[in-house]
């Protein structure tokens, strides 16, 4: 399982949210949050930059932290 995936699954569980709920929060549909829980970025529903922030939003991960485990590089400010 890609590093999102595992990420996602471990948050859930460990703040007791299902998909649904964390879908409620964010206003992302819940099978693509199912599909980033199972397959990470890597498979074949991507996350956008602007659903990974909302799911670090969420839950109340840091953002870096997440593009990491979704391998999203961001150029830092010049």
């Amino acid at each position: 399982m890609a590093e999102l995936g595992e990420l996602l699954q471990t948050t859930m569980r460990r703040r007791r949210l299902s998909a649904q709920a964390l879908a409620d929060r964010t206003g992302i549909r819940t099978p693509r949050i199912k599909a980033f829980a199972t397959d990470g970025a890597g498979g074949p529903v991507h996350p956008t930059e602007q659903e990974l922030a909302e799911l670090a939003g969420a839950l109340g991960l840091p953002l870096p932290q997440v593009l990491h485990a979704a391998e999203v590089h961001v150029d830092a400010p010049a």
